[in-house]
């Protein structure tokens, strides 16, 4: 194989994971800029590694490359001791893409509150629980998928995926609770 072909291959079978490569590394990394700079780093990774490939589909090899990387940087953030708080202005979501024109002022305002409040109640999740809702409900990756992204039995990841959801109601619960008059 050529090294035009071998880069064609990589971009329709790995690069088309990009969205979802920043999205998981950002809810791993909780940092927009880190999240570019692992899937970055995964990119390179994954290119060097392409022939030797291995799992369910080039989607979750690559899915798998992004969390270790974000892992790794993860750890030489910790062994520096730098721990980066989450900033709802700056992490904050915006509302989708669907008729954001239909939308008056309010209901954004409503819709861009929700989906911060919603955002933030996921990103104080424990990153076990927090990786695999994003990987099954946002990146609607399988079971099996996710079992070899994140490196542990299928078993582990539906315990840890209703332990999420039921972490991720009790906190949603209590933070509405809390906003009530």
């Amino acid at each position: 194989m050529t090294h035009g072909q071998r880069l064609a291959r990589f971009e329709d079978e790995v690069l088309v994971n990009l969205d979802s490569a920043y999205s998981l590394a950002r809810w791993i990394t909780r940092d927009a800029g880190r999240a570019r700079d692992a899937v970055q780093d995964a990119c390179l990774r994954a290119f060097r590694a392409f022939d030797q490939m291995h799992g369910p589909n080039a989607r979750g090899w690559f899915l798998a490359i992004v969390r270790n990387a974000c892992l790794d940087q993860l750890r030489e953030l910790r062994d520096h001791a730098a721990e980066v708080e989450y900033d709802d202005d700056l992490h904050g979501v915006a509302a989708g893409p669907e008729s954001v024109a239909a939308l008056t002022p309010e209901d954004f305002a409503e819709r861009s509150s929700d989906a911060r409040w919603l955002h933030a109640c996921i990103e104080a999740l424990p990153r076990e629980y927090r990786e695999v809702i994003v990987l099954r409900e946002l990146e609607e990756l399988s079971y099996k998928e996710i079992s070899a992204i994140v490196d542990i039995p299928i078993g582990t990841v539906m315990s840890r995926l209703a332990r999420g959801r039921d972490l991720l109601q009790q906190r949603m619960l209590f933070a509405h609770r809390r906003s009530r008059p």
